[in-house]
């Protein structure tokens, strides 16, 4: 089994497409058609179902991405961290990251890291926090910055960033504005939430608080960008569990402690692969970040 077959594979794997897959990776179609039948030979299972206008894994090619994903990122990290021992860090950076994740500027931490290591490519991707987490784990990502959404395993490790306890965010008309100073999920029986997809942190802390305490709660408004959710709580279409460091985003709302059953129930974290497996510019990029690097900027001010 040559590398190159490998990457061959992977690349239609991600474009379920031959044409596409041979385009990207600047070889012809035929060769590429060519490289696959000789891993489906050596193999002795099809990897790929074909048909006119795309082409989907099989479940022995399903098996085959996540083993191939990590290999190929075990080889890469192989050629860095030579030629970081030679005085030289190059290569590429693939970072992952949730919206307004606490406790990192992602823009300026890699700007930092930009001006230290010019020769590193750097690849940033937003996601919610059990994606990334996956994508790490399979060896896509170098590193993210997420939730922590799982303990440490063996193929995935987490170095903490903040931790910080959730807010209540209403419009200023409303009920809750005049409310007891703290409040704790019962009080919020039969409001309309305005919320995060399931897959993102601060909507897994909020799911997770409420039940443990017992209390039902309707996600009416989903949203994907922090933006949209601040403007439906800003005109009073619905209420918002999160972070405490979103309240700075808009001043204009009324903020509310949520007593839970943990006071730093939001935690995030920098998620990596083993120490054997990351790569020398996510070490890096770490150090940075642990050494006096870019810190978030003070309450008020623009963030990610």
């Amino acid at each position: 089994m040559e590398l190159r077959h490998l990457q061959h594979f992977v690349a239609v794997a991600e474009d379920q497409h031959f044409t596409r897959a041979a385009e990207r990776l600047m070889v012809s179609q035929s060769g590429l058609s060519a490289s696959i039948r000789a891993l489906e030979r050596e193999l002795r299972a099809p990897l790929f179902v074909r048909t006119t206008r795309r082409v989907t894994l099989t479940e022995a090619g399903r098996a085959l991405l996540v083993e191939a994903e990590r290999i190929l990122a075990q080889v890469r990290s192989a050629h860095e961290a030579v030629a970081a021992v030679q005085g030289v860090l190059r290569g590429t950076l693939s970072l992952g990251t949730e919206q307004c994740i606490a406790g990192v500027h992602v823009a300026r931490l890699l700007a930092a890291f930009r001006g230290r290591h010019p020769d590193v490519e750097i690849g940033l991707r937003q996601a919610g926090s059990g994606a990334l987490a996956e994508e790490v784990a399979a060896g896509r990502l170098d590193l993210a910055f997420a939730y922590r959404t799982r303990a440490d395993s063996d193929q995935l490790r987490s170095v903490s960033l903040a931790g910080e306890p959730m807010t209540v965010l209403c419009h200023p008309s409303h009920r809750l504005a005049s409310a007891a100073a703290v409040l704790v999920p019962e009080d919020l029986s039969g409001e309309v939430f305005v919320d995060f997809h399931p897959d993102w942190g601060p909507r897994r802390t909020t799911d997770a608080a409420f039940a443990a305490a017992g209390a039902r709660r309707t996600v009416a408004l989903e949203v994907n960008d922090v933006h949209s959710l601040l403007d439906l709580v800003d005109e009073n279409l619905g209420i918002a569990v999160v972070p405490r460091h979103f309240r700075h985003k808009r001043p204009s709302l009324t903020a509310l402690p949520l007593k839970g059953p943990d006071e730093t129930a939001y935690e995030t974290v920098a998620l990596l692969p083993p120490e054997r497996a990351t790569s020398p510019a996510a070490r890096a990029l770490v150090t940075l970040l642990e050494t006096g690097g870019p810190t978030p900027p003070p309450p008020g001010a623009r963030a990610d």
